[in-house]
């Protein structure tokens, strides 16, 4: 996403945010979508405007029926109602946000900024919309390269919403997690009532990641990530899908660790934006060991 600010009058203050929205999520300037920002068009033209142009490059804007409770680890636009912004539009005084994250929380919203932050499932969200590509076709992997790294710290919490503690070693569990952390014995926030959900083993984050926030004015320590593996040197990104060890033992990347909303509640707020497709991965452990700051991670 790119930061968009809501354009200028005239025009519909909701369809000037949707616009806003619908830019950031594209990254397309705000001059190219239909109709045009400045243009006094009803929310219903606007919203068959802009879904008649993306049927054109492949996507469809597709109606959530259930906004409150919608989870999607990426991004969506929300209409909420009852703002108090000087922005907000129409007797139910809406207002459009953008929203990322499972759950969810507000990430842009440039009708009422005071919304940045906010868990969807708080707000009275009328309506709701995902950008979904037409054609899910896969492309082919490139072949894989040797990746190393290394392990600079270790975290656990031995509950759900306690603070993460940092250690000298800890015990990797085969298809459990890290001995001593909240997911390994079934009491994290998200470990399922019944059977294994994958990827809540283990979770990693690169130290460039926090090094670059640092740079950006945005410091975040690493107890605040709530990642239990700092690397140093790794593209860690690039394990999603590929099988990996730290020292002896066997992993497997499953996906990047988005941030969300409870992440923000704990850590933040402001944790949701900067760490966007750089939160780190989601792991399953599949060979048990000991794990130590020093030790080498490589998919050689």
């Amino acid at each position: 996403m790119i930061e968009v600010n809501l354009p200028g009058p005239p025009g519909s203050p909701l369809v000037r945010g949707l616009a806003a929205c619908l830019s950031s999520v594209t990254e397309l300037p705000l001059d190219v979508l239909p109709p045009r920002p400045g243009d006094d068009a009803p929310v219903a033209h606007a919203l068959a405007a802009w879904k008649s142009w993306l049927a054109g490059l492949g996507f469809g804007l597709v109606p959530i029926a259930d906004p409150r409770s919608f989870q999607w680890a990426g991004w969506w636009i929300a209409v909420v109602d009852d703002s108090r912004s000087r922005h907000a539009d129409g007797p139910g005084r809406q207002v459009a946000c953008l929203a990322f994250g499972t759950p969810p929380g507000i990430v842009l919203s440039p009708q009422d900024a005071s919304l940045l932050g906010a868990a969807t499932a708080d707000l009275p969200i009328s309506s709701a919309y995902v950008l979904a590509s037409m054609h899910p076709v896969v492309p082919p992997l490139p072949a894989p390269t040797v990746l190393t790294g290394s392990v600079e710290q270790i975290a656990v919490a031995p509950s759900a919403g306690a603070p993460m503690l940092l250690v000298d070693t800890v015990r990797a569990l085969a298809g459990r997690g890290l001995d001593g952390d909240r997911y390994a014995h079934g009491e994290g926030t998200f470990s399922p009532r019944a059977g294994h959900r994958p990827g809540y083993e283990l979770t990693l984050l690169a130290a460039e990641v926090l090094d670059d926030l640092a740079a950006e004015g945005v410091p975040v320590d690493f107890a605040g990530t709530r990642r239990n593996i700092l690397t140093r040197g790794l593209d860690v990104n690039a394990l999603v899908g590929r099988d990996f060890r730290i020292g002896d033992v066997h992993c497997r990347g499953l996906r990047l660790a988005e941030p969300c909303v409870h992440l923000d509640r704990l850590s933040g707020p402001g944790l949701i934006r900067p760490l966007i497709h750089r939160g780190g991965l989601r792991a399953d452990i599949l060979t048990g060991g000991d794990l130590r700051p020093g030790l080498v991670i490589t998919t050689g």
